[in-house]
């Protein structure tokens, strides 16, 4: 059985966030580059569900698991 394959624009509909190209972009220019140190289900522009959908997926290695760390490198970056 094949597991099932995540997209950024998926995990930002998710995460109840505009999910099309541009929006994405955006999002990433205004929220990033984060602090190193800062984990990505930490940062203040999260909300309380968001954040604790962020920490469940990363901490279990869930379904959503490689498109969040594809986000968590994005917003370091600062390249969408």
């Amino acid at each position: 059985m094949q597991s099932p394959v995540h997209s950024l624009p998926s995990l930002f509909k998710q995460l109840g966030l505009p999910d099309d190209a541009t929006s994405i972009e955006r999002f990433v220019a205004v929220h990033s580059p984060l602090k190193p140190e800062l984990k990505l289900e930490d940062a203040f522009f999260w909300t309380e569900s968001q954040k604790a959908f962020l920490r469940e997926e990363i901490l279990e290695d869930a379904d959503w698991a490689e498109v969040v760390d594809e986000l968590n490198v994005l917003l370091r970056s600062g390249r969408a």
